[in-house]
């Protein structure tokens, strides 16, 4: 994978070398604009995930106790209602009852994908096996014991798939940052779309479409390699 992205975007450099650029994609499709549209894009990415991780698994975790039953439901609603809002809908939502910027688009992200890290925390949490449980419970181990070195641990392959999937929904989501003066790799793509510049649309698409394939392959190895051992 990472030989392949190297060589499409080797490609990409080599065919917009190859062209003559006017003023305004002289503007967008050069290193400097690209490197520091990147460096925003990836920090509202892994900003944004970071803080669906802080958020997500506490809950999830806790919708799962017994005690929670009750709650279970209208919280997974609150949740849904960040998926349910089409994302442009959502990131003018905050930028409308917030601010422009940087941090108005990081809470839109969060608000999009909190829901599969908080149903992959909760599938994986309620997939252990009940006998397991009640065996740890009856050698003596406290209920945070059990939680803590037999239910995560069991649960840590479901959970880090549904991370794997906040990631790549975030970078893709990140792109409508450029609406709200959030930065970001969607303002090469949507300059080219509002200005008529193909060339434009097809290096934000491909940068874009690089920068999810990279962060999912990293996910995977990630994945591979906090996977609990004989799981």
């Amino acid at each position: 994978m990472p030989a392949f992205l190297a060589a499409v975007l080797l490609a990409l450099w080599a065919w917009v070398n190859a062209q003559t650029l006017d003023s305004i994609e002289r503007r967008r499709a050069n290193m400097d604009f690209i490197i520091t549209a990147t460096r925003e894009h990836i920090a509202l990415t892994f900003t944004s995930t970071l803080i669906v991780l802080m958020i997500s698994i506490p809950v999830g975790i806790m919708l799962t106790r017994p005690w929670a039953r009750g709650i279970t439901p209208p919280a997974v609603a609150v949740f849904n209602i960040g998926v349910a809002i089409p994302s442009i809908g959502l990131v003018t939502i905050f930028a409308l009852v917030w601010d422009l910027g940087f941090w108005p688009m990081v809470a839109a992200l969060v608000a999009y994908a909190a829901l599969p890290v908080l149903r992959n925390t909760m599938v994986g949490l309620q997939q252990v096996d009940a006998a397991v449980i009640e065996s740890a419970r009856g050698m003596g181990m406290t209920k945070r014991a059990v939680l803590t070195k037999i239910e995560m641990p069991l649960a840590v392959p479901v959970m880090l798939a549904g991370i794997r999937t906040a990631l790549v929904i975030n970078v893709g989501t990140a792109a409508l940052a450029t609406f709200i003066a959030g930065g970001g790799l969607g303002g090469i793509l949507v300059v080219g779309i509002s200005q008529g510049r193909q060339l434009l649309v097809i290096v934000g698409a491909v940068l874009i479409a690089v920068l999810a394939l990279l962060i999912d392959y990293l996910a995977g190895l990630a994945e591979d390699v906090l996977r609990p051992r004989g799981l």
